[in-house]
């Protein structure tokens, strides 16, 4: 194998050792955030970026917690305000609101929080399923209840927090 075959062949070993690395790393990792009174946590492979609460251009004919859309670095971005899909009480927002841009399916979403917290570490064995008293629309977005010393983080699934039907609705907004 010539030298410069050989490089070529060990680039390409070390970008995929760094690739299984960094999937490692994000294992039971989440972004945690504040909403109305509870801490909640999201999956950190979906989270794309964090920014602060930013003009929303409001589009017609948008679910009720679509708060519109914003212009991020040239790139179109629906957002969701999270308290709104969870049917909780709307708020103004303020300096310490801030939007989370998740990517689901391929599609890029910001998600509106109270405040963002901290990446923490949640191992699985912290990870008890949400409880099954209501089996409501909202249970669908639960992924468990995780365990941190004295507290406990509602942990989402960033997948389940649109329906399909939403997710192409957004997909034809942003384009």
């Amino acid at each position: 194998m010539t030298e410069a075959k050989s490089k070529i062949k060990n680039a390409e070993f070390d970008e995929q050792d760094l690739y299984d690395e960094d999937e490692d790393t994000q294992k039971d990792k989440y972004l945690t955030f504040h909403l109305a009174g509870e801490d909640y946590g999201i999956d950190i492979e979906f989270v794309t970026e964090i920014i602060g609460i930013q003009k929303i251009t409001e589009v017609p004919d948008m679910p009720q917690f679509i708060k519109g859309v914003i212009n991020l670095r040239g790139k179109v971005i629906p957002v969701m305000d999270v308290r709104l899909r969870f049917k909780m009480e709307e708020r103004p927002y303020d300096e310490r609101t801030c939007i989370i841009v998740v990517d689901i399916n391929s599609t890029a979403v910001g998600l509106v929080v109270d405040e963002v917290q901290e990446v923490a570490n949640i191992p699985e064995d912290h990870v008890e399923p949400p409880p099954q008293v209501g089996r409501g629309e909202s249970s669908r977005y639960l992924k468990g209840m995780g365990k941190m010393d004295d507290k406990v983080k509602i942990l989402l699934n960033a997948d389940k927090l649109l329906y399909e039907e939403e997710l192409e609705l957004l997909k034809k907004e942003a384009n």
